[in-house]
């Protein structure tokens, strides 16, 4: 697995993996992260077709996501009371 680009922002970090013909999208927040997959074959441009489809709206949502999954987790360790 190779790293082909990486876009820090403020809300969270954004890692472009390529390995078996695959674009591995990783986004990465304190603890947590989410992964996205994606063809080499069906990205007719390249790396320029994953760009394109990292837009703010998306961006948008997997922030929204991470606080779910944030508070998600609060409430699971919460109910262990470590």
């Amino acid at each position: 697995m190779r790293v082909v680009a990486e876009l820090p922002r403020p809300d969270c970090k954004i890692t472009i993996f390529s390995m078996n013909m695959k674009f591995i999208i990783k986004f990465e927040k304190g603890v947590l992260e989410q992964t996205y997959k994606l063809s080499e074959i069906d990205m007719m441009k390249g790396l320029d077709s994953v760009f394109e489809i990292l837009d703010e709206a998306f961006i948008a949502t997997v922030v929204q996501r991470f606080e779910g999954m944030s508070a998600d987790f609060r409430q699971a360790y919460q109910r262990h009371e470590y």
